[in-house]
């Protein structure tokens, strides 16, 4: 397969997404969480690297979100007609909301290792932490969005990934939440995403890194193999008259 053409089509997006409105969009949230961070003044150091993590994670939903506006407006059909043009659109998306991520990390990284004295990244570690990361989380929303079919559908998909977010550790430390809670949140990737970014970037301390790169390595490879297979399938119910009908009900409930 020839990757060419989804990687120019996911730089197409981005320069998209980062130009006009969609720019003051993109930057709003990671600026407003920057901000908020060094409002907690010395808790900052502690707080920064999970939310880090917590904007890796957020891929997840980037992909659900784009998955679902795509098949709304007939984009995945269109995939649908080119030879092997599923993993195209697939590349094309991991491209775009990869580098999305990538923008929200460095607007809180680079000043955030101005502002905070206790911060100290380990590059190496930081990088693998956050490949690993952006593949599992959005292979994993590429899945989820194989299973919706509106933008509706992406709005109550986000409650339980906001949930797991809230519940992996990345601000209130896992040991505060129930033993069961703990014990389920480290089977996903997130609370490894979070443990990841805390060894990357704090000095000192006892990080499971190994385990880390285990989990997250297993959910990129099980993401990998799954999200074609299931976008394919999902491709092949999609018709010119299913896209249609779903524009007239959108058309409907703005109305």
């Amino acid at each position: 397969m020839n990757p060419r053409p989804g990687l120019r089509q996911g730089l197409i997006e981005l320069r998209q997404a980062f130009t006009g409105t969609e720019l003051i969009g993109n930057l709003f949230w990671p600026v407003a969480t920057l901000v908020a961070v060094v409002l907690l003044r010395d808790r900052g150091t502690l707080i920064l690297p999970g939310t880090l993590g917590m904007f890796v994670a957020f891929g997840t939903l980037l992909m659900v979100q784009n998955l679902a506006a795509d098949r709304e407006d007939g984009t995945l059909l269109r995939a649908k007609a080119i030879p092997d043009g599923i993993r195209g659109y697939l590349i094309g998306k991991l491209v775009t909301v990869s580098a999305t991520v990538l923008a929200y990390l460095t607007i809180l990284l680079a000043p955030g290792l101005i502002l905070f004295s206790g911060l100290t990244v380990q590059w190496p570690t930081l990088i693998w932490v956050v490949a690993l990361g952006l593949i599992a989380t959005q292979t994993i929303g590429a899945v989820l969005g194989s299973l919706i079919s509106s933008s509706r559908g992406a709005g109550v998909l986000s409650l339980p990934v906001l949930a797991l977010v809230a519940t992996s550790g990345i601000f209130v430390p896992i040991t505060a939440l129930p033993t069961w809670v703990a014990t389920a949140a480290k089977v996903f990737p997130v609370y490894w995403l979070g443990e990841g970014m805390r060894g990357a970037t704090l000095a000192g301390g006892t990080w499971q890194l190994s385990t880390a790169a285990l989990i997250l390595g297993a959910w990129s490879l099980a993401g990998l193999v799954a999200a074609p297979v299931l976008l394919r399938r999902m491709s092949r119910l999609e018709s010119g008259s299913r896209v249609a009908a779903r524009r007239a009900r959108l058309l409907r409930s703005v109305g």
